[in-house]
């Protein structure tokens, strides 16, 4: 089995540490769960400590950068879960689900193998935070590849949707987690461990119009703001499906 992260996760270990902040939002929302699913799990990020966890993942290469003290992992795809039907309290699938090749069907496991909530951190597509006035490419990606928040009622049934906020000294690399470092992103090891730089065929331009903008003090003139603020709707959704 291959996988798109057997090549893209190189640094993905180092630069993608799990942001306490936003992993207390993921457990809360998986409430009382003792047994949880997480789907697309990479290399473990978020997972509740205190339940017992069971990971499914594609690549073999994340798999390997998983700690040793994290939950048992089975490389398998998310829509074709290895599990019989209401195996687990809750499911969770961590700002992956914009990576499965058939969305549909991998929900549609995750319902039949949970008995409970279905716990997802994903991105709305209908946002536009400030990089992507520097680098459009990614409006494009992130509506190619996002699925909208109104399709999840579809596919899993009512859901609840709201923001969670990106905090400004976030440890978990994301795309839009240096929202107020805008000088992160002009490093290439930073912008490794970000799936969509990986996606887009050309950023120089965009890279040197922000490396300018810095220079010059314009990017501070448009979002200066931004440096004082505590933390930032970049756009990512927590949509939980009881």
């Amino acid at each position: 089995m291959t996988a798109r992260y057997d090549t893209i996760g190189i640094n993905y270990a180092e630069l993608r540490k799990p942001d306490q902040r936003i992993g207390a939002i993921i457990s809360q929302a998986l409430g009382t769960a003792r047994t949880v699913l997480n789907v697309g799990a990479g290399t473990g990020s978020y997972e509740p400590t205190d339940k017992q966890v069971t990971a499914v993942e594609p690549s073999i290469e994340m798999i390997r950068k998983r700690n040793a003290l994290a939950a048992p992992v089975i490389q398998a795809s998310a829509d074709s879960l290895p599990f019989d039907d209401k195996s687990f309290d809750a499911a969770m699938a961590i700002l992956t689900v914009h990576h499965w090749p058939d969305k549909a069907e991998g929900l549609a496991e995750m319902r039949r193998v949970s008995r409970g909530p279905i716990v997802l951190l994903t991105f709305d597509p209908a946002s536009r935070p400030w990089l992507t006035d520097y680098l459009p490419e990614l409006v494009a990606l992130d509506e190619r590849q996002m699925p909208q928040v109104s399709e999840y009622d579809g596919w899993l049934g009512p859901v609840s949707i709201e923001p969670v906020m990106v905090p400004h000294d976030c440890s978990d690399g994301f795309l839009y987690a240096y929202w107020r470092r805008p000088e992160a992103y002009l490093d290439k090891r930073i912008r490794s461990g970000s799936s969509s730089f990986w996606s887009i065929n050309d950023i120089d331009e965009g890279m040197a119009r922000l490396s300018n903008e810095l220079a010059t003090g314009e990017w501070d003139r448009k979002y200066g703001y931004l440096r004082s603020q505590l933390e930032y709707d970049a756009g990512y959704r927590l949509v939980i499906a009881d």
